[in-house]
């Protein structure tokens, strides 16, 4: 009785004891590919910092043989009882003496069944000469290290690894670090990977498969190799290249070399997330990784470098300076997404990188406009529940206020900080505070002072100005997409420009509100070409809501081209958060999106893309009776830069004609332009007789098949037949990503519900399921939902309860429209929560129900129908 209740004080904890210390790992897994299992030893070195009957580590879905613990005098201890709970995913080890305070080795026998979920180490397949065999992989982020073998697994808990891996002798074994040796048994070797320098569990890696690679070397000498599919290495080679090159970049900005001596890239078949930065040896998605010419588009490209980029500044900032625990999440992910978009912009400044990194500020912004939202420094208090933190406010929200940040501070203050900071906690964790100090010491400015309120409290203020003689008058209040009063002060770094952007000001709004006087800028402010535009260059994480004579004078400018690509961007994404939250109508969005018509910047146009699908999504509920005239108007705001650009490429246009030509032609195919989509399919119909037709490029693809799903039904299958041909005949994992993204867009539910059925089965893998889901067309959301309804058990055990299954919450639930449904999924949720869902569940729902809210304000709107028909008209 009295040893139940010792181990149950460790239940219900975040964190494990802290009484014991792991060192050293030196681990050796036994794989069976054949039978998907595996066994294996791990000896660990550990320090007992306080004498102790238990020894409290992690493990999760492992048998565990034998346990013996060896102090430093060389007495062997063996536990009295081994106990491994499930729920606490952790292995309690109880002495009936007590270990004494120094060192000891910890050696366990375990054996565990591949993972069949994308995670901990987890089997996937690959095709050798058309036959389907068997690798195995790691994803240990979060905490799924435990799931491989018995360890501390919490970030703060660094130790060194030395690893060996029993593998079948035809195939490739990568870790960490370089190989030292390799014995071959038979068909069986062993390979035995150098030791590591200090690293926390989770960047832990192992692969074993059937590769072949390319390789090169940075200015520092350190070998950089990218592993891909057999037949498929010159696809690797825009990533090695990248790498290299991202290498000495951040070699150089954070005045520290890289640690390891080597660094691997993977193309894995079969993969949760994007791309993962484990230390020397980053896996990734294939289509992340391979670029092929010929079936990748201008986007993926540009996705491609800020993908590498990202992994390789994980190398400093997580691997080698790491976060303390996951709270500060946000300390890997937003500087990593950040420095990004810095190495892209050096790697590429034709690219024009920096606006285009908006749209990481916007997806922070909507998803930190919610009640539901949380701050960037989250509490964690269960494991399962750290992948929800893996979000828009880790990622985008935290790279946006960096970006903020140095803004503010100036480029040579911010990179001289973070060479300090880099340096000082080089092996070591760090916390948030520990940046905001070495930033202070550098620039002389209180950074934790005027950052606390971003990244210690969730949302964000909407800045109202008005204008009053010489008088600017600003306030800040919380915005909230539901329209409700949040609370809160920030400390707004505030930068304007005054009708021309040679007249600018700036200062620190640190209370409520404030005036300005701008009378050093202009004599009168009575001349209505007179423009101020708020948060210049979008360099803020806030919104800006203008009164109406302030606005009025924006249109202007916009109109008479005045404004830079990125201010025109901010105007109409904060205009269009302030009309869903409802303070101001949908008639002055309309008005505001009219003037954008001679818009030719990618950029801009992209978000007005963007602005036009929620409206005719929102419309579609609110005015149905004007939604083709909505849609014409639509078309006619997207018609002069879709005839500038035409289907075909032209040799030598730049890197936004080629983006921008994919986003419009399928803009005008989805919103029902005729000639469009007579053109679209019958480039298609080139496309079933020549694969390799020049008529319909890697960027134009997804316009033609679009149509042909817009125009499917059971009625008019013949083109869905052929496109599933399409699918299925494809070698690429490129042109079966583009049709999956596609597939799901019929306004025929019949035709929905078949391709839905389509992506539970083998023939779509599992981690591709995220390319479907998010292009169910508008028509058919209220079908998918009953489809989840439906099948969620089947989802569930298919895909598992890990980053795949928010996907499905959020893609299908989020689309719906009214509180009804809103309580039908909180009804049907309500025994089915899951920690790993949770959060997306919640925000999923407040999503819909300011949908609801809106709705109800738009009908509530005189006149907005005319002005739809009168601006439908206007050519």
């Amino acid at each position: 009785m009295e040893q139940k209740q010792s181990i149950e004080q460790f239940k219900g904890r975040a964190r494990l004891p802290n009484f014991a210390i792991p060192r050293r790992y030196d681990l050796h897994l036994r794989l069976d590919l054949s039978a998907c299992t595996y066994s294996g030893t791990v000896q660990i070195n550990v320090s007992i910092v306080e004498e102790t009957k238990f020894l409290v580590l992690n493990a999760l879905e492992l048998d565990v043989h034998e346990v013996c613990f060896t102090n430093s005098h060389g007495q062997q201890y063996r536990p009295s009882d081994v106990v491994l709970d499930g729920d606490e995913e952790f292995l309690v080890l109880v002495f009936d003496q007590a270990l004494g305070v120094g060192e000891g080795v910890l050696g366990i026998g375990f054996s565990a069944v591949l993972d069949a979920h994308l995670k901990g180490f987890y089997k996937c397949t690959y095709l050798d000469g058309g036959e389907k065999k068997n690798m195995a992989v790691t994803q240990f982020e979060p905490v799924d290290a435990r799931r491989c073998f018995p360890c501390w697994d919490e970030p703060a808990l660094k130790a060194t690894f030395k690893i060996a891996v029993d593998v079948p002798s035809e195939l490739t074994a990568l870790s960490n670090m370089p190989i030292i040796s390799e014995k071959l048994d038979a068909n069986v070797k062993t390979v035995y990977f150098e030791e590591s320098p200090i690293m926390s569990t989770y960047l832990v890696a192992v692969v074993v498969g059937l590769f072949e690679h390319i390789e090169d070397t940075t200015s520092d000498g350190v070998k950089v190799r990218a592993y891909c599919p057999v037949g498929k290495s010159d696809k690797g080679e825009f990533a090695l290249n990248l790498a290299v090159k991202t290498l000495d970049l951040f070699s150089k900005y954070f005045s520290t070399p890289y640690s390891l001596p080597k660094l691997d890239m993977v193309a894995v078949p079969e993969f949760s997330g994007g791309a993962m930065e484990n230390y020397g040896l980053i896996t990734y998605r294939e289509n992340e990784m391979l670029y092929d010419h010929l079936h990748s588009t201008t986007a993926r490209k540009q996705r491609m470098a800020i993908v590498v980029a990202h992994e390789v500044a994980h190398q400093w900032f997580g691997n080698l300076v790491t976060m303390e625990w996951w709270t500060d999440l946000w300390l890997n992910e937003g500087f990593a997404t950040w420095v990004s978009y810095m190495a892209t912009d050096i790697l590429f400044p034709e690219w024009k990188i920096w606006s285009q990194f908006l749209q990481q500020t916007t997806g922070g912004l909507v998803k930190d406009a919610l009640e539901q939202s949380h701050p960037i420094e989250v509490e964690i208090h269960q494991a399962r529940s750290i992948l929800e933190v893996f979000d828009d406010i880790s990622y985008k929200k935290g790279s946006a206020v960096i970006r903020m940040l140095q803004s503010y501070l100036g480029d040579d203050i911010f990179q001289k900080s973070l060479s300090s900071y880099i340096k000082r906690f080089s092996g070591k964790n760090a916390k948030t505070e520990d940046l905001w100090s070495v930033l202070s010491e550098e620039s002389g400015v209180k950074v934790s002072e005027m950052m606390d309120a971003w990244t210690k409290k969730k949302g964000y203020p909407v800045i109202s100005v008005k204008a009053k003689e010489h008088i600017l008058e600003f306030e800040q209040t919380q915005f909230l997409s539901s329209g409700l009063q949040g609370d809160g002060n920030w400390i707004v770094p505030i930068n304007f420009s005054l009708a021309s952007y040679d007249r600018h000001k700036s200062f620190l709004l640190e209370t409520k509100s404030r005036e300005v006087d701008i009378s050093d800028l202009v004599d009168s402010f009575d001349n209505e070409q007179l423009w101020v535009k708020i948060n210049i260059y979008q360099s803020g994480f806030y919104r800006v809501n203008y009164e109406d004579k302030l606005a009025a004078r924006l249109r202007k400018a916009i109109e008479h081209n005045s404004l830079e690509a990125t201010d025109k961007f901010g105007i109409l994404d904060d205009a269009y958060a302030l009309c869903e939250a409802c303070e101001q109508s949908l008639s002055s969005l309309l008005s505001l999106m009219d003037v954008y018509r001679k818009e030719v910047d990618y950029i801009v146009l992209t978000n007005l893309i963007n602005v036009c699908y929620n409206v005719v999504k929102i419309s579609s509920e609110a005015i149905p009776d004007s939604a083709n005239d909505l849609k014409q108007f639509f078309i006619n705001l997207l018609l002069f830069p879709a005839e500038r650009l035409g289907w075909d490429s032209i040799p030598g246009e730049d890197h936004f004609s080629a983006l921008l030509r994919a986003e419009i032609l399928q803009a005008l195919v989805i919103f029902g332009h005729d000639q469009t989509q007579k053109e679209a399919l019958d480039r298609f119909q080139t496309l079933l007789n020549d694969r390799n037709t020049p008529l319909l490029s890697a960027d134009t693809k997804g316009a033609a098949y679009i149509a042909v799903m817009r125009n499917a039904s059971i009625s008019n299958r013949k083109d869905f037949e052929s496109l599933l041909n399409v699918y299925r005949e494809a070698n690429t994992v490129q042109e079966k990503e583009r049709i999956l993204r596609f597939f799901a867009s019929s306004p025929d539910p019949d035709t929905v519900l078949e391709v839905l059925n389509f992506f539970l089965s083998d023939e779509v893998r599992d981690q591709d399921i995220i390319y479907g889901l998010i292009g169910i067309s508008l028509e058919c959301r209220e079908i998918a939902w009953i489809w989840l309804k439906e099948n969620w058990d089947l989802i569930l055990s298919k895909y598992g309860a890990g980053l795949l299954l928010t996907h499905f919450v959020r893609d299908i639930v989020t689309p719906l429209c009214s509180n009804e449904k809103a309580d039908e999924v909180e009804e049907f949720f309500a025994s089915r929560v899951h920690p790993v869902i949770s959060m997306t569940l919640k925000q999923s729902i407040a999503q819909v129900r300011i949908k609801a809210r809106w709705v109800e304000h738009i009908r509530q709107q005189q006149s907005v129908q005319e002005l739809v028909k009168e601006l439908a008209g206007k050519k």
